[in-house]
């Protein structure tokens, strides 16, 4: 019994096909996974801006979660921009 390689019995169309395939499939899990990222993120951010308010401070919160301070500061614009963007959407909706 011999063995055939499965590439060489596709047309060269069908391999480019099938390579396009892959590649689609590979594109929509990095998608995917990029918005888990950025939720989580967002999430994050919540997190961080509550850690500000309970600790009362960016220094404070920032030793306190061991985070560095621009770390913090970063996870503060973020929670920002997502409250400004809620915004615009809620104004947007009326």
């Amino acid at each position: 019994m011999s063995v055939r390689n499965h590439d060489k019995n596709l047309s060269r169309k069908q391999r480019l096909q099938e390579k396009q395939r892959r590649q689609l499939a590979v594109v929509d899990t990095v998608d995917k996974a990029e918005a888990k990222v950025r939720k989580a993120e967002v999430e994050l951010a919540g997190a961080v801006t509550e850690a500000v308010q309970v600790f009362g401070d960016e220094q404070s919160a920032s030793e306190g979660l061991d985070m560095p301070v621009e770390a913090i500061r970063r996870f503060l614009a973020m929670a920002r921009d997502e409250a400004a963007g809620a915004d615009d959407a809620d104004a947007d909706a009326s």
